[in-house]
């Protein structure tokens, strides 16, 4: 992006952030986008283009992520406000102990990327989906390696009946020409990321689309899984004129709180449950069970169904789970702010 014409709408700005900042009533702002998380540092965009705020500074007004929309003040830089975020990709956290983990904020699509090697699998590419969808962005389903394989046109149709609408592509992510076909996501003022395992591609993909040249790792020869190579997310100028968003390779993810977006990506599966006479039904082998006959008629495949029974018992447990932490960080928050002020009036 040349950044002597640099705006902020060319990097995501739009009325739905412009609208928070009218009712900001604080002279001399600077509006920025948070670029990357350098521990003691937060790197913005701003009209000026990219500077550095200490982490301390930047998140006075909450915690940020990568993509997010701060209002800082213009003397110090210091944040006045986070303002709310348009999408928001998160997941679980990894350990036992279910807590979200914030990937990237106001993306309005997300390229999830799996590779045509023995990477391919359709209910991984499903838990990406249930959370693109959550969030209220745009998936895009980029099939790489096209090379390793005899027939990746076999592989496209199978991810296309994952949802309907579903864009595919398919691509070898060295090939400038095929790259291009994602281009028409990467325009002015668009803002995307990448999501998917280690080694399939994504650095390769992001260096195609010229985010610039990301550090990339090799396949292990054994099992063709990918070593892990980016590190940390950031945000990248595109000089189609978009944002791309870099993230770590992902192989344990477990979906939060999300049951909007399992419910979006098997809706042919809730219709098919709310269709069964049964209101108990386990849809297991009972005689008479609509989800059972789809299945032996070839309507509904089983591994769809097993993988919407995994996603929505996970996202349901992991929600409850997510609820209990909020009520109990909510209480000792309550209680800090309580010993607070009986001490200042002890010591007054």
């Amino acid at each position: 992006m040349n950044m002597d014409n640099f705006t902020l709408s060319a990097i995501g700005w739009n009325s739905y952030f412009e609208d928070q900042l009218a009712k900001i009533d604080t002279p001399s702002v600077i509006v920025a986008r948070v670029s990357a998380h350098h521990g003691s540092q937060v790197a913005v965009y701003g009209e000026a283009g990219e500077f550095r705020v200490p982490v301390q500074s930047a998140e006075a007004a909450g915690r940020v992520t990568v993509g997010d929309w701060l209002v800082l003040n213009g003397a110090d830089h210091r944040a006045i406000q986070l303002l709310e975020r348009q999408t928001l990709l998160s997941r679980k956290a990894a350990g036992e102990e279910a807590k979200p983990q914030i990937l990237v904020a106001n993306v309005n699509a997300v390229f999830i990327v799996s590779s045509c090697n023995e990477d391919f699998n359709l209910s991984r590419i499903e838990r990406y989906l249930a959370m693109t969808l959550q969030a209220g962005a745009t998936p895009v389903v980029v099939l790489t390696k096209a090379d390793l394989c005899e027939n990746p046109t076999a592989l496209v149709q199978q991810v296309e009946q994952l949802h309907p609408g579903l864009s595919v592509e398919v691509m070898d992510a060295r090939n400038a020409e095929q790259v291009a076909a994602l281009r028409s996501w990467c325009g002015p003022g668009q803002s995307v990321a990448l999501l998917g395992s280690s080694g399939v591609g994504k650095s390769t993909l992001a260096s195609a689309l010229g985010a610039g040249e990301l550090a990339t790792g090799g396949i292990r020869e054994q099992d063709g899984k990918g070593r892990h190579t980016t590190t940390s997310r950031s945000l990248h100028l595109l000089p189609t004129g978009g944002v791309l968003v870099d993230n770590p390779g992902v192989r344990e993810f477990q979906l939060p709180d999300c049951d909007e977006g399992v419910a979006d990506l098997f809706e042919d599966v809730v219709d098919l449950i709310a269709s069964c006479r049964f209101n108990d039904c386990g849809h297991d082998g009972v005689p008479g069970c609509a989800v059972q006959a789809a299945i032996q008629s070839g309507e509904l495949d089983e591994r769809r169904f097993s993988s919407f029974q995994k996603l929505n018992e996970e996202q349901s447990r992991n929600a409850k789970i997510l609820a209990k932490r909020r009520v109990r960080d909510a209480t000792r928050s309550y209680k800090v702010a309580i010993a607070k002020k009986r001490r200042r009036r002890d010591e007054h």
